[in-house]
């Protein structure tokens, strides 16, 4: 079984803004389904090869993303090793990514909120870059809307953010790390 959450904040204000890329890849991936309601989350379940997977969007805001999580983790069973969270990351080049696990926060609210309610930082992120050069206040920024040039380069990446869940979906997170962090 594995559980593929997708980081942002509810409701229309926050579409397409930068701290919602998590939700954005969900939505691209899953395309048009009916999510259902539980855990203050909205999940989608499917089976993908051979795999039970739950795809999740917290609806606590992003600094209190852990709590949804850590309830699907204990009424589920769900492994540490089978999370993969998907994130916006200041630090990263526009676009690009990075697969990381066992690592601190970086100050990623989001991210603190889950290592907290789990205890843990041994599950795989996928860290996709919204570096901004003229970052002045990061708090502003991440809730901005994508601008259009940044949208389509979003876009163009859209296709590897996919292979990579595919990836962890099949193969789990170390082949997947070892295969998509050397791109």
């Amino acid at each position: 079984m594995k559980l593929i959450i997708g980081l942002g904040n509810p409701g229309k204000e926050y579409e397409n803004t930068r701290h919602n890329i998590g939700f954005m890849v969900l939505d691209r991936y899953l395309k048009n389904v009916d999510y259902r309601e539980k855990f203050q989350a909205k999940y989608y379940k499917t089976t993908l090869y051979g795999e039970i997977v739950y795809f999740v969007k917290p609806l606590t805001y992003m600094n209190l993303s852990g709590i949804s999580v850590k309830e699907f983790v204990r009424f589920f069973n769900i492994s540490i090793a089978d999370i993969l969270v998907i994130q916006d990351d200041l630090d990263q080049p526009f676009g690009k990514y990075k697969l990381k696990k066992n690592s601190s926060s970086g100050g990623h609210n989001g991210i603190k909120s889950i290592i907290n309610e789990l205890k843990s930082d041994e599950f795989i992120r996928l860290k996709i870059g919204i570096k901004n050069d003229t970052l002045k206040d990061a708090a502003n920024f991440v809730l901005n809307k994508f601008t259009s040039q940044e949208l389509n380069i979003i876009e163009d990446m859209f296709p590897e953010y996919i292979e990579i869940i595919d990836s962890f979906i099949k193969y789990g997170s170390d082949k997947t790390m070892n295969n998509y962090n050397t791109k």
